[in-house]
């Protein structure tokens, strides 16, 4: 008797057990199949050169700045060139989010996307860098409400004015 109901409990924990292993081993294979579509690598556009067909492989995320004259808004895409280090990189955007306000030319793009058969970058994501017009200049501190920044608090040394010590 003691034997059949060690058995029935046994079974019953055994297939809990067995379920408890499919569903966690099934979590582990859903963390680890999309976490490689999703990477990304970041380069500077001499390593995109450098990367050659790998580049059409791989996604990655490029840095430059937008090249003056360079943007062309065709149907669907957009059409621009980065530029960094003395190297440039034709870009073509045709991604459906809207691009940002303050992608303009000179400004700082970060493009992803994978190099194209044609030599030119397909980006999927645009991000335009903010202009460094809204940070306060050096040695200023921003005052909210839209006052003039204040300056910079003076350092005062307590060991100053010791005297005779």
């Amino acid at each position: 008797m003691y034997t059949e109901v060690y058995e029935t409990v046994m079974k019953k924990y055994g297939k809990f057990a067995a379920l408890i292993v499919v569903i966690l081993g099934t979590l582990l294979w859903l963390a680890t199949a999309g976490s490689g579509e999703s990477q990304s690598y970041y380069k500077t556009i001499a390593e995109v050169h450098r990367m050659g067909p790998e580049s059409a492989r791989k996604r990655l995320r490029v840095a430059g700045d937008i090249e003056k004259d360079s943007i062309q808004r065709k149907a669907g895409e957009v059409a621009f060139v980065l530029v960094g280090e003395n190297q440039k990189l034709n870009v073509i955007y045709t991604g459906s989010e809207p691009l940002p306000d303050t992608f303009r030319d000179g400004a700082q793009a970060l493009a992803e996307g994978k190099m194209g058969p044609d030599g030119a970058f397909h980006a999927a994501k645009i991000q335009a860098k903010c202009a460094s017009k809204y940070a306060p200049k050096p040695g200023e501190l921003y005052k909210p409400g839209g006052e003039k920044p204040a300056e910079a608090p003076q350092k005062i040394s307590l060991n100053s004015n010791k005297q005779g010590m």
